[in-house]
């Protein structure tokens, strides 16, 4: 999978993922936990990924990057491997996310 040799860091410190349990819209994000979480905390043991599931809330992913610097992506409809190429675009960096993913 591609997921196995994401390396997250330096620059970046913690990502988070918010998504609803239930809704249609976070499909694509809870089959990314599914599919990827596993194997990409593998790859990054010590590095903080933060799964914050709230009912109706609309699904995000949020990377945090060092001083403070924070940048998030609506990951609304997407399925799986669109959430993986969100989480690997934010892992290189805040100036480097690239908007046609989420399109």
């Amino acid at each position: 999978m591609a997921s196995k040799a994401l390396k997250l860091g330096p620059a970046l410190k913690e990502i988070r993922i918010h998504l609803c349990q239930k809704s249609k819209e976070s499909l694509g994000t809870r089959e990314f936990i599914q599919k990827h979480y596993v194997l990409i905390k593998k790859s990054n043991p010590k590095f903080p990924i933060l799964v914050r599931e709230c009912n109706g809330v609309e699904p995000k992913i949020f990377a945090r990057y060092e001083f403070g610097k924070e940048s998030s992506v609506s990951v609304n409809n997407l399925n799986a491997e669109k959430v993986l190429e969100v989480v690997k675009e934010l892992a290189k960096g805040p100036a480097k996310i690239h908007r046609e993913i989420v399109a």
